[in-house]
């Protein structure tokens, strides 16, 4: 089996930062693609940052020059360091990953179970 466990959510004021994590465990033979969603309240859950196992990144425009997303591979754990926080970035915030398992040859994705920001004053 495979986990995606993510940490790091709380409460933070308007301008504040969070660095949030999600370490991936289990029978685990290698990680291509990891990435990072956001569901705000009433809202569909969208694509925040994106990396490669190389280590090319992409973002939605919303976050550009705020959000920073990064991996360790070793660590088979990616990052995502939040500054500037608006209240709009209030939401669960999820992991995502294409994993392939020691004892199957295709990518499959993950999904951690998520870690909630809320900014607030």
């Amino acid at each position: 089996q495979v986990q995606l466990v993510e940490s790091g959510g709380g409460l933070v004021q308007p301008g504040g930062s969070l660095r949030l994590s999600c370490a991936a465990s289990g029978s685990i033979f290698s990680i291509r693609d990891m990435a990072w969603y956001r569901q705000a309240p009433g809202k569909q859950r969208e694509l925040v940052a994106h990396i490669t196992n190389g280590g090319s990144t992409d973002y939605a425009d919303s976050v550009k020059g705020r959000f920073t997303i990064s991996r360790d591979n070793a660590k088979n754990t990616v990052y995502l360091q939040i500054n500037s926080l608006e209240p709009e970035d209030t939401a669960v915030y999820y992991c995502n990953a294409a994993i392939r398992r020691a004892d199957y040859r295709a990518y499959v994705w993950y999904w951690g179970k998520g870690t909630l920001v809320t900014v607030s004053s």
